[in-house]
Formats: C-alpha cells, sequence, structure tokens
C-alpha cells in the first residue's frame, strides 16, 4: 500500500513504477562487486609471491599516472615508491608563505590508481632531510589505522605497506600522526587513491563508461597566522610556526581554500587541457572541509559523489557534494571550446579564497548548443 501510493503520488502508474524500480535494482546489481570472483580471493605469502608485480612511477597532479581503465581478472601487486618533503612554499600571488609538509612534494599527492584485488605496496620515504615523523593512513585499507601504526617513520627512514584493494572507489590518504594529524593534514598532507572495477567504469544502466583525460583536484583549507596588524606571518620552519597555526586552526576560518596547494595553481599554464569531444575523469578531494565542485558552462554527466563505483552514479549534476575526509569523482564530455572555471560553488571561497581552476577546452564551436543571437548594443523601441 505504502509503494502504491509514493508510485502514484510521484505521477507513476503501478506497472511504470514497478518497471523503473527494477531497472534500479537490476542497475545495483550490475554494478555491485563479485566478492566471489578470483580476484577477490584470499592469498597466502606464497601466492602473492607470484603475482604480477607491476611498478609506476607516480606524477604530480593535477596528472595521474598512467593506468589501463580495464584488466584482465589475475590480481597484481601494484608497487608505489613516496617521498616525504618538508618546504616552505608560496600559497597565493601576494607572497604568503607556509611551512608545508608533503608527500612527494605536491599538493596534493600524488594519485596511485590500482584495481579491485590487486595488491597495493607502497614504500614511504622520509628523507633525513626532514624534521619531523610521518606516517600514512589509506582510507581504502582495512587495519592499523589505515596503515599508520605501520608506517611511522623518523627522518631518515622508511616503511613498506602492502594492502589489498578489497572496495571500489576513490579514497583519501593522509599522513596521521598520534597528536597532530590536524595539523599535518591543512600543511599539505593529503591525497588519493582510485581503485577501478576491474572492467572498469559503468553507468547507471551497467553500460561501460571510458575516460580520454583524468585529473585530481585536492583541495585544502589554510590557517596562515596573522600578526597584530593583520599581516601574514612568516616563520622559520614548521616547528616554529606550529602553535600560531594550532590557534588559527582553532578558529576554524581559513585564510586561504585553495587547489593544488595554491591560488592559482590551475590556472594560465597550470590549466588543465582537453579537445571538444573528449571526457575527462575530475577526481577531487578534501582531507577536512566538505566542498561542492562546479564545472561553470559543464555539467557532471556521469558523478559518483561518494567515489564508491559499486553505487550507480548520479547523472547530469549542475554541482555535486564532497563530503571533508573523502574524494568523489565526476565524467563530462566537452561539447564547446573556451575557458571553463571549474570552483568550488561556496563561491566566496572560489572568488575570494582561491578556491578555482580552469578547464582550456580546444575545438570548433557549436551554435546550435549555444549562439549569441545579438551582441550588446543601444536599448531599442
Amino acid at each position: 500500500m505504502e509503494r502504491r501510493h509514493f508510485l502514484k503520488s510521484a505521477g507513476l502508474g503501478v506497472a511504470a513504477g514497478t518497471t523503473l524500480l527494477a531497472a534500479q535494482v537490476q542497475a545495483r546489481e550490475t554494478a555491485a562487486p563479485q566478492k566471489n570472483a578470483p580476484w577477490m580471493a584470499a592469498r597466502t605469502e606464497a601466492q602473492i609471491a607470484k603475482l604480477e608485480r607491476v611498478k609506476v612511477d607516480l606524477v604530480a597532479p593535477p596528472m595521474v599516472h598512467k593506468h589501463e581503465q580495464k584488466v584482465g581478472p589475475a590480481p597484481r601487486v601494484v608497487e608505489f615508491r613516496m617521498s616525504i618533503t618538508e618546504k616552505e612554499i608560496v600559497v597565493d600571488r601576494d607572497g604568503t608563505t607556509m611551512h608545508a609538509m608533503m608527500f612527494d612534494g605536491s599538493m596534493p599527492g600524488p594519485t596511485m590508481v590500482v584495481h579491485e584485488g590487486d595488491y597495493l605496496e607502497l614504500t614511504l620515504v622520509n628523507p633525513a632531510t626532514n624534521t619531523m615523523p610521518h606516517n600514512i593512513d589509506f582510507h581504502a585499507s582495512t587495519g592499523a589505522l589505515g596503515g599508520a601504526k605501520l608506517t611511522n617513520v623518523n627522518p631518515g627512514e622508511q616503511a613498506t605497506l602492502r594492502f589489498k584493494a578489497d572496495r571500489t572507489g576513490t579514497f583519501i590518504y593522509h599522513c596521521a600522526p598520534e597528536g597532530s594529524v590536524a595539523w599535518h593534514v591543512v600543511q599539505g598532507m593529503h591525497g588519493t587513491v582510485m581503485v577501478l572495477p576491474r572492467d572498469g567504469l559503468k553507468d547507471s544502466a551497467g553500460n561501460s563508461l571510458h575516460y580520454d583525460r583524468v585529473y585530481t583536484i585536492g583541495e585544502f583549507d589554510l590557517y596562515i597566522p596573522r600578526d597584530e596588524k593583520g599581516n601574514f606571518k612568516k616563520y622559520g620552519s614548521s616547528a616554529e610556526s606550529y602553535g600560531d597555526t594550532l590557534e588559527a586552526m582553532r578558529g576554524l576560518i581559513p585564510s586561504h581554500v585553495v587547489f593544488n596547494g595554491k591560488v592559482g595553481s590551475l590556472m594560465g599554464d597550470g590549466a588543465m587541457k582537453a579537445n571538444v569531444g573528449e571526457t575527462v575523469l575530475f577526481i577531487h578531494s578534501q582531507a577536512n572541509r566538505d566542498t561542492r565542485p562546479h564545472l561553470i558552462g559543464g555539467h557532471g554527466d556521469w558523478v559518483w559523489e561518494l567515489g564508491k563505483f559499486d553505487d550507480p552514479p548520479a547523472k547530469n549534476l549542475e554541482t555535486w557534494f564532497i563530503r571533508g575526509g573523502s574524494a568523489g569523482v565526476a565524467l563530462y564530455t566537452f561539447k564547446q571550446p573556451g575557458v571553463y572555471a571549474y570552483v568550488n560553488h561556496n563561491l566566496i571561497e572560489a572568488m575570494e579564497l582561491g578556491a578555482a581552476g580552469h578547464v582550456l577546452v580546444e575545438g570548433d564551436w557549436n551554435d546550435d548548443l549555444m549562439k549569441q543571437v545579438s551582441p550588446p548594443g543601444p536599448i531599442k523601441g
């Protein structure tokens, strides 16, 4: 009775509504992970040792390392090596600085791509030139605080962690030293792992999706302390800035909200690029605060707001929501050339604090989609 009332109130006949619900269930079943698939089987150390090993060279965001979108049933051990960088960086056009801590020298850290059932093996290096202990918490992993308990490395040390990618989706990773997790995160230490289904992405009906390019956008809220005159302060080291930064963080009001470490990092020479007709996958992560990506002049053709590929994607979103501590994914096929603004659609954070970037798209204009019928001129009549 309740179901019939819902279908009627929604303007659907019972038969049509039942068909719709059945299609939604079928789509979910199509997208569901195959937990009994051979790549999901538990393996001994001896069996893991016999798997193919793939060594990957990481690249700095917004780029993502080369990878296959579909793979066969045999799982692999995918090897990554990542070094921690501590250095002073400039975060805006006025020359404001902060002492950042970063994975592989970038904000966000490099995106790592594997497939469901693969083993991700990371060697985390903390060079002797650093001053802080670090570790890594993978939201994609299971146990030991996401691996943080097993990767505590002091300056001059390294550790290697392996975990099984037993669920698909995009997941953040971040530094998580006991007692100073938030500070390490907002000083630059988070990135993304993308675990693809072995047979690639699917739309809500179970049809295959393909992307031509992929970009990573890591959003950071920064808390640069100010002096008594309101000017941003400068410090000689991370340790020197800690007390003031902690006080600024506790105010919960960021001084900057930036993409990829700096105001304007994804503009000009750093703009993301595409061609008309290409499909682009945008991975958007935020390890601390909620955000709401929007592509001005475009859409999210297919969007996994929660970043989990076992769920059917939403379709034709204008703006999507990424909760703090997660990463989401949007696919869009560009139809017009020009400069598209990719923004956090809290426009205050985008326009005033820095959470904005550009996508530069080349190709031929389509008058059928948009045309200026007459240019601005004097009012007539």
